[in-house]
């Protein structure tokens, strides 16, 4: 078998039209395929680096990079995201060139510098020469409010201007559902972290209204076209197929999916939970009906169709379960 397996569709579509939103970064036509790496294993370590050598990668040469990980809370993984996976991204990007790294997040359930603490950020970040940033200390000049047209945020959204600066953005998520309306917390959710819930100054609670809202799958789609990530890597060597995102129904699911397409990366994540037999919201409809990524693709965040994606394997293992998966995402059951 050669080192690099290829499960393709039969045909793809073309990439979409250049996207512009007013103040926010412009995007590039959305690619016509997406690779996502899919490593079947339980070491996270491993998993981590054979995922990123598989996409084949050009090396990250002096770049500086911010890093977001999932420190939503400090509950054990996929509540948050596993030591392991954090210090295994972080030594693969230095291996890789990369220049300063930083590292930041707020968290929605705790105070982020406990949170933080508690799984051993600061520790890692110290051995690793990595900078940490506490959205929550951060003050009213450290943020960038972005309004968009056609947004469902009603007084937009701001993001810290360390993520808007970095010379490459990087983020780490699990593979777990959403109790609280979002269905499913994959890449697209995990930059609901980069959002301030407060602007130091502005009493306004941006993240009351993201999560009263009825258009909140929506809502969290948008953010993301504030950045475009260098680099997704997806821990789901275990997963939450129900509750989420901080306890749920626990399942061994065996994956690391690494990619730079937010879409691709969570349509699989979502065929993953449904292989797994998940929450009704999570199984009804197309992949590609998720409102989050619906959403996403009106928004040329990614790819629009499961034809576009193409999964990347390098051992017959993995092999055998992308297929699995593969059939999943193209509509078939789980």
């Amino acid at each position: 078998m050669n080192r690099r397996q290829f499960l393709r569709d039969a045909s793809t579509t073309l990439g979409a039209a250049m996207f512009a939103p007013s103040l926010l970064k412009a995007f590039d036509a959305a690619p016509s395929v997406s690779h996502v790496a899919f490593v079947k294993t339980t070491d996270r370590a491993s998993g981590v680096k054979r995922a990123i050598e598989l996409l084949g990668m050009e090396k990250f040469r002096g770049k500086d990079l911010f890093i977001k990980p999932n420190f939503n809370s400090s509950d054990p993984t996929p509540g948050s995201t596993h030591e392991d996976t954090l210090v295994a991204l972080m030594r693969q990007l230095k291996a890789m060139g990369a220049g300063p790294l930083t590292l930041g997040d707020r968290s929605g359930m705790g105070n982020t510098r406990e949170v933080m603490g508690k799984k051993s950020a600061f520790q890692m970040s110290k051995e690793l020469d990595a900078k940490v940033v506490v959205f929550d200390e951060l003050g009213p000049d450290d943020w960038e409010l972005l309004k968009q047209q056609d947004s469902h945020w009603e007084q937009g959204f701001a993001l810290p201007r360390v993520v808007r600066k970095a010379g490459g953005i990087v983020q780490t998520c699990c593979l777990k559902t959403h109790r609280y309306g979002g269905h499913f917390t994959l890449s697209l959710k995990n930059s609901v972290g980069l959002a301030a819930k407060y602007v130091p100054g502005n009493s306004y609670n941006f993240m009351r209204e993201l999560h009263s809202s009825p258009h909140q799958r929506h809502m969290i789609a948008e953010i993301n076209t504030a950045y475009k990530p260098d680099l997704i890597l997806l821990d789901g060597v275990q997963a939450f197929t129900n509750g989420g995102p901080d306890q749920g129904k626990l399942v061994q699911s065996n994956v690391i999916l690494a990619g730079t397409d937010r879409v691709a990366i969570d349509a699989v994540g979502v065929a993953l939970l449904r292989h797994f037999g998940t929450t009704p919201e999570v199984s009804q409809g197309a992949i590609f009906e998720q409102e989050q990524i619906a959403r996403a693709v009106q928004l040329k965040i990614g790819v629009s169709s499961p034809k576009q994606i193409e999964l990347v394997t390098g051992d017959r293992g993995s092999a055998e379960y992308a297929k699995q998966i593969r059939a999943v995402l193209d509509g078939g059951k789980a």
